[in-house]
């Protein structure tokens, strides 16, 4: 029984900072990829962030620079730190992993959290 559930989301002003949160479970968090996505409004699932259990990181270039992926292997967890939010950046987000290496594409994972809604007010 694998679970990854994302925590630490909700509402937010333009400019202004939150941390998600994505504790994993039944899984073996070695060797395993964790990846941030997003959803908005109409628009198509799209890649974030994604860190190797090595701590290699990728970002897509909307967030590069604002957004920070880290992850505690001790405790099997995974953050999103927005550090400035834009109003672009609202939609809900989905942690996700798979177990090897780092992939931007979706269809690529495996494991899915139940996302997390982030809106920003301007």
């Amino acid at each position: 029984q694998v679970r990854l559930v994302e925590s630490g989301g909700g509402l937010v002003q333009a400019g202004g900072s939150l941390r998600l949160s994505c504790a994993a479970s039944g899984l073996s968090f070695s060797s395993t990829a964790m990846a941030w996505f997003r959803q908005g409004p109409g628009k198509e699932r799209e890649f974030v962030a994604v860190i190797s259990w090595s701590q290699r990181t990728l970002y897509a270039d909307a967030v590069k620079g604002r957004f920070d992926i880290t992850r505690e292997n001790d405790e099997n967890t995974v953050y999103l730190l927005m550090k400035t939010v834009n109003v672009g950046d609202e939609a809900v987000y989905y942690c996700a992993a798979r177990p090897s290496g780092v992939s931007t594409r979706h269809w690529e994972y495996e494991y899915w959290g139940q996302g997390i809604q982030v809106t920003v007010s301007s």
